[in-house]
């Protein structure tokens, strides 16, 4: 894949391909756009099960998923692409404030975690941090 650099007119290969689950399309949609201008590609999912039945889970270089969405949560997603022996890192949101939540994301294997309404810079270092080697 191929983005187009502004400044220059030329495209360029893109960065590494982000998804991002979450079942409130405005939520999803804003991610991705800000996942995008961060130099990422990016695909929106609006459940675990729809990004799972995409085929391709491991050509993305990290999750940025929702924690509480109707099926499968996110903590159920990441339990699920450990037992699949899957190693993309997960980077877990939520609005909210349950007991001991942030406790159990961290355990489940979360690379971050972050209460929503996030910064901007907060998610983009998460994710600089999610794809450090």
């Amino acid at each position: 894949m191929f983005a187009v650099n502004l400044e220059k007119g030329r495209r360029v290969p893109a960065g590494p391909s982000i998804s991002i689950i979450d079942d409130d399309e405005s939520m999803r949609s804003a991610v991705v756009a800000l996942v995008r201008s961060a130099g990422y590609e990016a695909q929106g999912f609006a459940s675990a099960e729809d990004f799972l039945g995409c085929g391709t889970v491991k050509s993305f270089a990290c999750i940025i998923t929702d924690i509480q969405m109707p099926g499968m949560s996110g903590i159920e997603l990441k339990q699920h692409l450990t037992a699949s022996q899957c190693p993309v890192p997960v980077i877990m949101v939520t609005a909210r404030h349950d007991h001991g939540l942030e406790e159990r994301a961290i355990a489940s294997g979360a690379a971050c975690f972050l209460r929503k309404p996030f910064d901007a810079d907060e998610l983009i270092g998460c994710l600089e941090g999610a794809l450090k080697p």
